[in-house]
């Protein structure tokens, strides 16, 4: 197995200000913990340079007025781009946007020319809150849909898997692919109600996206167990029922349970699992044609080590990760267990599951 990791030190330059917690720090934490791993100097990965995208690439999914406004605050110094304050711009992030959205789209060529097996591209600013007109949740433009519409236009592929694992629903990407049965789009995360307020087991789309859209809104501080059962009882089996022809990830890595933005209580060896479970699906259903987007993972004592695990997974290469297992209280497991079952009713509609 081969596998292209796409970085370039211009992500660094995206600065949304002093104490935020989507900073360069996050990835030059992953990029040192890639480089002086027992992965440094193995022949199955290597880093890849990205490209710029053009703006016709992100109008693929969002407005030429939205675009235009993201540049032009950037033009003028920089500011927050959403009500909330959260996503900040500076003078800098228009541009390093786009690398970040040429990023995904040279990791997705790459696969599909068959350079690389699969391919891990480690951009920022994130972008799986970005909706179609608006800025949400530290993302500007919506990296992981641009590279499903590419995908689509392309390569004129019919079926594309966008699995989203990271802590926070992915309510920009839910919401552009919202009709559509092109797209299945799988989510795992935690309890939506306070941010970002989408992400419910009843959001299932609407039209010829009907049944297209899975939610499975776990509770606050869910360790391990559930977590894993979810997608083994759920998202596996629905993938394999819809047979993608390509699969999308959105690796966040928020749900450690020593990040300070996310709310789930998951293990790093969690992650490695989990990546296992993708990386075994895609090789059994689409040619082991897999690309993962880095979203969220604000904790700098693990991120580089989860992001490491991933890489080894998708490349075939021995890692362990050291860090324990917490655990949860029975109510949080009990209520997990009731998600799931919920998810399975609503979904069986659908699904043969």
């Amino acid at each position: 197995m081969t596998t292209g990791v796409v970085f370039s030190p211009v992500y660094y330059r995206h600065n949304p200000g002093k104490g935020h917690p989507e900073s360069a720090r996050r990835l030059r934490t992953i990029v040192r913990e890639l480089k002086k791993s027992k992965l440094q100097g193995v022949g199955n990965w290597r880093f890849v340079e990205p490209e710029k995208a053009r703006l016709t690439d992100v109008e693929l999914v969002h407005g030429i007025e939205y675009i235009e406004f993201v540049e032009s605050v950037c033009r003028l110094g920089g500011e927050p781009l959403d009500a909330e304050g959260d996503t900040v711009a500076c003078q800098e992030s228009f541009e390093v946007a786009l690398y970040a959205v040429g990023g995904i789209l040279k990791a997705v060529n790459l696969v599909m020319e068959e350079k690389f097996e699969n391919a891990f591209a480690l951009v920022r600013p994130p972008g799986h809150h970005a909706g179609k007109y608006l800025a949400c949740g530290f993302c500007i433009f919506n990296n992981i849909a641009i590279a499903a519409k590419h995908l689509l236009k392309k390569f004129r592929l019919q079926k594309v898997l966008i699995l989203d694992v990271d802590a926070h629903h992915g309510n920009g990407t839910q919401e552009i692919f919202y009709e559509t049965n092109k797209v299945l789009y799988v989510s795992l995360h935690e309890d939506p109600r306070v941010f970002p307020r989408k992400g419910f087991i009843g959001e299932i789309g609407e039209g010829k996206g009907l049944g297209y859209n899975v939610n499975i809104p776990l509770p606050f501080r869910t360790s391990d167990p559930i977590y894993l059962e979810a997608i083994s009882e759920i998202a596996e089996p629905i993938i394999r029922k819809y047979k993608p022809q390509f699969m999308l990830v959105s690796a966040g890595f928020d749900g450690h349970y020593t990040d300070p933005v996310g709310d789930l209580f998951l293990s790093a060896l969690c992650y490695q699992q989990v990546y296992e479970k993708i990386v075994s699906l895609a090789s059994e259903i689409c040619e082991g044609r897999l690309v993962s987007v880095l979203e969220g993972g604000y904790s700098l004592n693990f991120v580089g080590k989860m992001a490491v695990a991933t890489v080894a997974e998708m490349s075939g290469t021995p890692y362990y990760v050291e860090d324990k297992i917490p655990t949860t209280e029975k109510c949080t497991e009990k209520q997990g267990e009731k998600v799931i079952k919920e998810v399975k009713q609503v979904q069986k509609a659908f699904w043969n599951i």
